[in-house]
């Protein structure tokens, strides 16, 4: 018989404070004995109907003879909780181990067996956790505050990773790492070419970049990226209202493998270099992967984990596999998928960038036809609002790409900036997507080649 489980048991009742369990997490399954849980469940019933009390140590060993009361225990309960769950833990492991794994084993495919067994180890993980502290004492902290100021200072607690754009770094400081930022526009607007190039600017400073694109092929992407990392490099010009712009490969000539002679020439000397150019990593899980099949959040931090990522791109957060619906509200799924997410971005002290989609609005254009930049409001998210509510700062998105032009909006943020505008040269077929300097002129453009 457990001696921790009858010291626990035998010290509520000396001292009345039936708080401890809750206190240390303890719960009737923590206790080994049969006799040992129907004393529990005999002290809380004792209490829902005595006020709350506990009973004496005479009734509490006249009704439970095969629980042995043990007087003056002066352990403290944290230690009694300790090994109490320890105990407990052991026996769950060797449960799932020679119980069930075998049957899991018999039955379920690799990735199915892992992903259980991960289940069940956390399941037990948590079951053992102890000396959990409830909050900080704020009187208290001080110097615990001041000890992660000046880690900070120094930039080893947490990193900033700048954005393209300078606006945005003026009005937020830039991307916070452990934080969700949220960008949202209407169908074909640009959301995957703008985080794109927030997730490459990362990598410019040295971020591990891990892309899942949930939507676009490989081949894709990679030539959207080629493209506005070669206008870094200026494989070509370009003259937008009278000023010259580095300009980077015909993204559409790359995907129709159409590009001319010399540009085919450079671009495979330029994939070549790719490994000295860019200082970081940009890791990319795109749609047509054969083993890209799982887009759960489990898998999203297995990714997180193992590439060491400091900046993730989920895009977009409406394909990947969502929570349960525990809530069975509308909209539930994705509510719970959010702050998992958001969650995690604190947990691994990685900068998630979300994805979204607002709803078409019938009423864009005007009686002439023609359609002014007007990025959407919160209020048109409506399947994934909470992917708003979760985020540090929020974007929306408006851009006429015939007319090369952009707007990004800034509609919520946590340090300010809101209703903030940055307008955009956004030609991202030659990888142009930059904040615009007030040229005093319209934008139109014509490509020249360097080589």
């Amino acid at each position: 018989m457990s001696s921790y489980g009858q010291q626990f048991l035998s010290k509520v009742i000396d001292s009345g404070d039936l708080s401890a369990f809750t206190r240390c997490g303890i719960t009737r399954e923590h206790f080994v004995t049969a006799a040992e849980k129907s004393a529990v469940d005999y002290v809380f019933g004792y209490a829902d109907t005595n006020g709350g009390r506990t009973p004496s140590y005479a009734t509490f060993a006249a009704e439970n003879p095969d629980v042995m009361y043990i007087p003056d225990v002066t352990d403290e309960f944290t230690f009694l909780a300790r090994e109490l769950k320890d105990s407990y833990g052991k026996r769950q492991f060797a449960e799932l181990i020679n119980k069930e794994v075998g049957g899991m084993y018999e039955t379920m495919r690799a990735d199915e067996l892992i992903s259980s067994l991960q289940d069940r180890l956390e399941s037990i993980k948590i079951g053992v956790r102890t000396n959990v502290p409830i909050g900080n004492d704020i009187t208290l902290s001080g110097e615990r505050f001041m000890t992660e100021y000046r880690s900070r200072k120094e930039g080893r607690s947490f990193k900033i990773w700048p954005s393209k754009f300078p606006t945005i770094n003026v009005k937020t400081g830039g991307y916070l790492s452990g934080n969700m930022y949220t960008w949202y526009a209407r169908p074909g607007r640009g959301k995957s070419v703008i985080t794109m190039e927030e997730a490459i600017e990362s990598a410019f400073h040295g971020a591990v970049v891990l892309i899942w694109a949930l939507e676009m092929s490989t081949f894709e992407w990679m030539a959207r990226a080629y493209s506005s990392i070669s206008a870094r490099s200026g494989v070509a010009t370009a003259t937008v209202a009278g000023v010259d712009y580095t300009a980077g490969f015909d993204n559409l000539a790359m995907l129709m493998g159409r590009l001319p002679e010399d540009f085919e020439r450079g671009l495979e000397e330029f994939v070549t270099t790719l490994n000295d150019v860019i200082p970081g990593r940009i890791i990319l899980r795109a749609i047509d992967e054969a083993d890209f099949s799982d887009n759960s959040i489990r898998q999203l931090e297995a990714d997180i984990l193992e590439t060491k990522a400091d900046v993730v791109v989920i895009d977009p957060i409406y394909y990947m596999e969502f929570e349960s619906n525990t809530s069975k509200t509308a909209g539930g799924d994705v509510a719970a998928t959010s702050k998992r997410i958001r969650k995690l971005a604190g947990k691994t002290g990685s900068v998630i960038h979300v994805i979204t989609q607002a709803d078409e609005n019938a009423a864009e254009k005007g009686d002439d036809g023609v359609r002014e930049l007007k990025p959407p409001k919160r209020a048109e998210i409506k399947k994934t609002k909470a992917v708003l509510e979760d985020a540090a700062v929020t974007f929306g998105i408006d851009t006429i790409n015939e007319e090369g032009r952009g707007i990004i909006e800034l509609g919520k943020g946590r340090s300010g900036g809101e209703d903030t505008r940055v307008e955009l040269i956004y030609l991202p077929n030659y990888g142009i997507v930059r904040e615009l300097v007030d040229t005093g002129g319209a934008e139109t453009g014509q490509f020249v080649g360097i080589f």
